[in-house]
C-alpha cells in the first residue's frame, strides 16, 4: 500500500514538473535581461515588458483578440445555456446525439476544423476577416459553455419551475426570475472561461485571419526573430497570468454556485 501511494506521489510529482517546468522557464527568461535563453542569467530587468506596451502592431492585435473573445464569449454562453437547457432533461429522445454533435469541435483536431471553414468560406465567397475568427471561436467555445451549464440544470429541482408556472407565470418569466437566478454563476464561469479559451486560440485563427492579427498569431509571427523573443517571453507571460486569473476566478464562482445550490 505504501509502495503504491509513494509511486503515485513520485509520478504526480513528476507530471506537475513536466507540465508547469516549461511555463516558469518562460516567466524566468521573460525577467532576464539577456537577450539568448541561457544560462547563467544576465540579470533583472523589465525593459521587455515596457517593449510590449510599446509596440503599435501588437496593441492591435490585442484589441482585435479582445473583440473577438468578447464575442465569442457572449454568443457562445447564450447558445450553451441554451443548449444545456434544452438536454438537461435524461429522458429527452435523442439527448446523446445531441450532446455528442455539439461536443464534437472539441474532440475533431482544430487544424481539421479550421481548414474546413477555410473551404467553407471560400466557397462562400466570404472575406476572412475578424467576423470569421468570431465564428469558428463560437462554435469551439459553445461546447465549453455547455458543459458548464448542464450540471447546473441537471440539478435543478423541477418543483421551482413547475412552482412557477402554477402562480400563472409563462415560461420566459418563469427563465428570467427562476433559472436565470439560478444558474447566475454558471453562466458568469462560462463569459470567464469562454473568453479565455477564445483569447488563447490559435489554429483556427492562422486559417480565418486573413489580414487582421490576433495576438497569438502576433506572437507566433514575432518568432521568427531571435532578437524579439524576450519580447514574446514577456507578452507570453502576461498573457499566462490574465488567463490563469480568468480560470481560477471562473472555476471560483462555478464552486460557489454548485455550494449554493446544496445549501
Amino acid at each position: 500500500m505504501k509502495t503504491g501511494l509513494r509511486f503515485l506521489g513520485a509520478y504526480s510529482a513528476l507530471y506537475v514538473a513536466a507540465l508547469y517546468a516549461p511555463i516558469l522557464f518562460i516567466a524566468l527568461f521573460a525577467f532576464n535581461s539577456g537577450t539568448s535563453i541561457a544560462f547563467p542569467l544576465k540579470g533583472f530587468t523589465l525593459q521587455w515588458f515596457e517593449q510590449v506596451f510599446a509596440a503599435p502592431a501588437l496593441l492591435e492585435a490585442l484589441w482585435n483578440s479582445v473583440r473577438v473573445a468578447v464575442t465569442a464569449s457572449l454568443v457562445s454562453t447564450l447558445l450553451g445555456t441554451l443548449a444545456a437547457k434544452a438536454v438537461s432533461r435524461p429522458s429527452l429522445p435523442g439527448r446523446t446525439i445531441f450532446l455528442a454533435l455539439i461536443g464534437l469541435p472539441l474532440l475533431v483536431p482544430g487544424i481539421v476544423v479550421g481548414i474546413s471553414l477555410l473551404i467553407v468560406a471560400s466557397g462562400l465567397g466570404v472575406t476572412l476577416s475578424l467576423s470569421t475568427i468570431a465564428f469558428a471561436h463560437i462554435l469551439f467555445c459553445t461546447p465549453f459553455a455547455m458543459m458548464i451549464m448542464l450540471p447546473r440544470f441537471e440539478g435543478m429541482d423541477p418543483s421551482l419551475e413547475e412552482a412557477s408556472r402554477d402562480l400563472g407565470e409563462g415560461p420566459f418569466m418563469t427563465f428570467r426570475r427562476v433559472v436565470l437566478p439560478i444558474a447566475a454563476p454558471g453562466i458568469l464561469s462560462s463569459l470567464l472561461l469562454t473568453f479565455s479559451v477564445s483569447l488563447d486560440e490559435f489554429v483556427l485563427a492562422f486559417f480565418l485571419a486573413g489580414t487582421d492579427n490576433t495576438l497569438p498569431i502576433f506572437i507566433w509571427s514575432q518568432l521568427r526573430f531571435p532578437n524579439k523573443l524576450p519580447g514574446v517571453l514577456a507578452l507570453s507571460t502576461l498573457i499566462l497570468a490574465f488567463s490563469f486569473i480568468l480560470v481560477l476566478v471562473a472555476e471560483k464562482l462555478r464552486r460557489s454556485g454548485a455550494s449554493a445550490e446544496q445549501v
